[in-house]
């Protein structure tokens, strides 16, 4: 029952994964499509915003400036010796255009002979540059604070009063400059112009439009931005008289999208160097995407219920006949009487596998079982139950007949020929057999200990593909360890100690023979070394006694031979 639920539950997770796995990538790219689309899509709107606001802040400059120059030729000169006409000249035109805060005619010295509402009438202003650069031609000033009038005109924001400068001068019919019309237009015009852009794009949320002087410093935009430089891409960009949009970082830590225009003037008008930049801060900008990106993961979400559902009753098909084969499989295993694997039906991959494990099981349970064992008893050495040298051999061959790795090591007891002398055979049987244990706890599930003759083992340890190489140095220390613990004979604690000698294949030799001629000549080395240690191989190491290398060990089936008792 276990089986089948654990292979139900891979199929159900695995169509969910799956189902998953589809929705997570396809709302990750519908997600940077839609991404990549609305960027492009808000940031031209934006580049066409901030371009719309330059260009009316152009044309309404232009405008104006014109409106002026014409007033200066048509309408002054003949009132310039009666102030009160000559003031209500003035009053008459700030009454079309609400925009003009003040204006007053001044004589060549700057005396102001007339303005609007009387302000400023009989003032100096000869020191202003709204007098000083009106005096030859028109002049079109950047906004400045109001000085003079900041306490003279109504202020119920109670904000710092900013002005636009316009001034021409004034000719009579001889063409002499008799004076200067001097005009001071209110920064409220541009507000206006910022309110009706941002009102027909209603549509972006948190959307802004700002105005930057020639010099970088905010004069329009949220309140925590005027006055301050704004040392941006955008605006940097603009100012190279281009139009378009990027995605950066404000001063605030934000990234916004952000579109960026430059004003360049509008006919005579040659403009003041602004730009208009218009942002939206981009999590906003993203909020469409970011909702369909949820809406098809939750979409997706759905779909594994769905599947997994689907998954689990479709693997309850194929469950339910391997179920029954291995029930069969089990009572056969325990020898139950009559037990025989049925032949199922369902479909052709089942009853074909069904059939194929009756002739199976059938073939094997009818076999000689004294074939099995005598095969057991050729490989196994029989007083510690260790695979013997044949296995052995036969072991080290196929594992390094092809690519890979592998480790070997020759271990040799200490002590161990006292043990046989003074307490005889039988208790040096008992010695090998507990060592033989204990050895075989030591080792990773496909790592061979074998006794290759008397006190001697040898080990191979294949080194496996992507596995982790094993800590020599460790198992060395938990092998000394597990042989040095004491063997109980008779009640009296007996204790032997172990040398150890390890090579590595193909890294101290690619011949495997050699390799093994070399654990050997590392176990010497551990003998002459003091005994119970592990070492391993090294060039320099001097050979063993006897045994010349290259000499008399050839193959690593000779050298495990000629280490026979």
């Amino acid at each position: 029952m276990a089986r089948e639920r654990g292979l139900r539950t891979t199929v159900a997770l695995t169509g969910a994964v799956l189902v998953l796995g589809v929705s997570v990538v396809l709302a990750a790219l519908t997600g940077l499509r839609s991404r990549e689309r609305i960027e492009s899509e808000i940031g031209h709107s934006l580049a066409e915003a901030a371009h719309n606001m330059a260009d009316r802040l152009d044309r309404s400059m232009w405008s104006r400036a014109s409106e002026i120059s014409m007033l200066a030729k048509l309408g002054i000169t003949p009132a310039m010796e009666d102030p009160v006409r000559l003031r209500w000249l003035l009053e008459q035109f700030q009454g079309f255009f609400p925009t003009v805060s003040w204006m007053g005619v001044t004589d060549t010295t700057g005396k102001v002979l007339a303005a609007t509402g009387g302000l400023l009438d009989g003032v100096d202003i000869s020191k202003r540059p709204v007098f000083q650069n009106g005096q030859k031609a028109q002049f079109v000033g950047d906004v400045h604070d109001a000085v003079m009038l900041a306490n003279l005109l109504p202020n119920p924001t109670g904000e710092a009063m900013k002005f636009v400068d316009i001034s021409t001068p004034v000719h009579n019919d001889r063409g002499e400059v008799v004076g200067v019309l001097a005009t001071h237009l209110s920064w409220e015009w541009t507000r206006e112009i910022r309110r009706s852009l941002m009102d027909t794009m209603r549509g972006r949320a948190e959307l802004e439009l700002i105005v930057v002087a020639a010099d970088r410093t905010v004069l329009l935009g949220p309140r925590e931005l005027l006055g301050t430089s704004l040392d941006i891409t955008a605006v940097r960009s603009a100012q190279k008289n281009e139009i378009g949009w990027v995605v950066e970082r404000w001063p605030d830590g934000q990234r916004y999208l952000t579109g960026y225009a430059y004003g360049n003037g509008y006919l005579s008008y040659t403009g003041l160097g602004w730009s208009v930049v218009a942002r939206q801060p981009l999590a906003v900008a993203y909020a469409p995407a970011t909702a369909q990106m949820i809406e098809t993961v939750l979409a997706g979400g759905a779909m594994v219920l769905l599947f997994s559902a689907l998954g689990w009753m479709a693997a309850g098909r194929v469950t339910r006949p391997l179920r029954r084969i291995a029930r069969a499989a089990e009572r056969i295993r325990s020898g139950e009487r009559g037990a025989e694997m049925p032949v199922l039906g369902g479909s052709a991959e089942i009853t074909s596998l069904s059939a194929t494990l009756r002739d199976l099981v059938d073939g094997l349970t009818h076999r000689d079982a004294a074939l099995v064992r005598l095969e057991d008893i050729a490989y196994q050495d029989r007083l510690t139950g260790l695979p013997n040298r044949r296995y052995f051999e036969q072991y080290v061959e196929a594992t390094t007949a092809g690519n890979g790795s592998a480790a070997f090591l020759y271990i040799d007891l200490d002590g161990f020929k006292p043990v046989n002398d003074r307490l005889g055979h039988d208790a040096g049987d008992l010695v090998l057999r507990q060592v033989g244990e204990r050895l075989a706890a030591c080792f990773r599930g496909d790592d061979v200990v074998a006794r290759l003759g008397g006190d001697e083992f040898a080990a191979v340890l294949p080194q496996r593909a992507g596995a982790e190489p094993p800590d020599l140095d460790g198992l060395a220390r938990r092998i000394i360890e597990a042989v040095n613990e004491s063997v109980s004979i008779g009640g009296e604690a007996v204790r032997v100690g172990c040398s150890l000698g390890i090579a590595l294949w193909p890294e101290d030799s690619p011949d495997v023979a050699e390799t093994l001629r070399r654990a050997d000549q590392a176990l010497y080395q551990a003998k002459r070394a003091g005994r119970n240690r592990g070492i391993r191989w090294t060039a320099g190491l001097p050979p063993a006694p006897g045994k010349v290398p290259g000499g008399d060990r050839d193959t690593a089936a000779e050298a495990m031979r000629s280490s026979a008792p």
